[in-house]
């Protein structure tokens, strides 16, 4: 075990993310079997600020990995984005001896946790987030449950779409990634789906499809369309007058962010927070936990942010074939 780390904080930050009781189980049992105290450090960075910390057990733990959202609790906080803010955070770090911190969030997170790192805090990052929209990872702890659910909601507006023979729009999450809408649309079979790296903003495009598949004597017509996208509610009013089909919006909102985490959530976030912990203890600081070329690795955290990442073409081109 590295010298510098006796003590590990976990926090969790920004959007919750199903999977993300899961991974703070991992990174406190994992840095209790490796000799470690552990500090839980709830509603983020605000938490942090203000000393909301407690010492964590593997039984404060139990029963957490199927729950989804976060035990911690998550929030947002003005203060840490300034300079003072940061000092004072940093500062309650080596107060309550915190000398290695795993956070686990989004980029906006990250960034923070780089801020920490330039203070001398010991930091790791372990992606959290719906969108899968952090460009270093391939995957992001949440994805998975937010997509299932996603799926499961618009199969049943799907019946009652074919009921009613009627066009229905159904936003996903996604202010700027397309990820969910773009899995949604090919996983439930979606006749359009509007991505924000891609939409062009042509309705016309989509009124024609609909009437070209109502003549085929299709009895419904499902667009998935991404939160960055938008306007559902007024587009379906638009499409309506446009083709005389009954159409209807119906946006999911916040239930993509909640449930009990699938498998694939459980596994990966518990990897992930192992992964962190281990990157702490072989004295290494402002680094981001990734899943690439399916093994797990680190990069810098400022690296990580300046890394772009675009929708997958191959994934698009099926989803357009499968739907015509």
């Amino acid at each position: 075990m590295s010298e510098a780390v006796h003590t590990i904080g976990v926090l969790t930050s920004g959007g919750d993310a199903p999977g993300m009781n899961a991974a703070v189980r991992a990174v406190v049992r994992t840095a209790l079997a490796s000799g470690c105290g552990v500090k839980g450090i709830q509603k983020g960075y605000a938490g942090l600020l203000e000393e909301e910390i407690m010492d964590l057990d593997r039984y404060s733990v139990a029963d957490k990995i199927n729950r989804g959202g976060t035990f911690l609790y998550t929030a947002r906080s003005e203060e840490f984005r300034t300079a003072e803010g940061q000092e004072k955070a940093a500062e309650n770090c080596r107060k309550h001896g915190i000398d290695g911190l795993v956070v686990i969030g989004g980029d906006g997170s990250f960034r923070g946790a780089a801020k920490l790192a330039g203070l001398g805090i010991n930091t790791i990052g372990v992606p959290g987030t719906i969108d899968l929209d952090i460009s270093c990872t391939e995957y992001t702890i949440g994805f998975d449950t937010a997509v299932n659910t996603a799926m499961a909601a618009i199969d049943k507006v799907r019946d009652t779409s074919t009921s009613h023979e009627r066009c229905s729009i159904i936003e996903v999450m996604g202010r700027r990634a397309g990820y969910i809408a773009l899995y949604c649309g090919i996983a439930n079979g979606a006749e359009d789906i509007l991505l924000p790296e891609l939409y062009d903003y042509d309705e016309e495009k989509i009124v024609e499809h609909i009437v070209k598949y109502h003549k085929r004597g299709k009895k419904h017509h499902i667009i998935i369309n991404a939160e960055g996208v938008g306007h559902s509610t007024s587009m379906a009013k638009r499409i309506q007058a446009a083709t005389g089909i009954e159409t209807r919006a119906t946006i999911l909102g916040h239930l993509q962010r909640g449930g009990s985490p699938t498998a694939r959530d459980r596994v990966m976030a518990s990897l992930m927070g192992a992964y962190a912990v281990q990157v702490l203890l072989e004295g290494r600081s402002k680094r981001v936990v990734a899943y690439k070329n399916g093994a797990l690795t680190d990069y810098d955290i400022e690296e990580a942010l300046a890394m772009q990442k675009e929708i997958n073409s191959f994934e698009v081109m099926v989803s357009q074939m499968l739907s015509k």
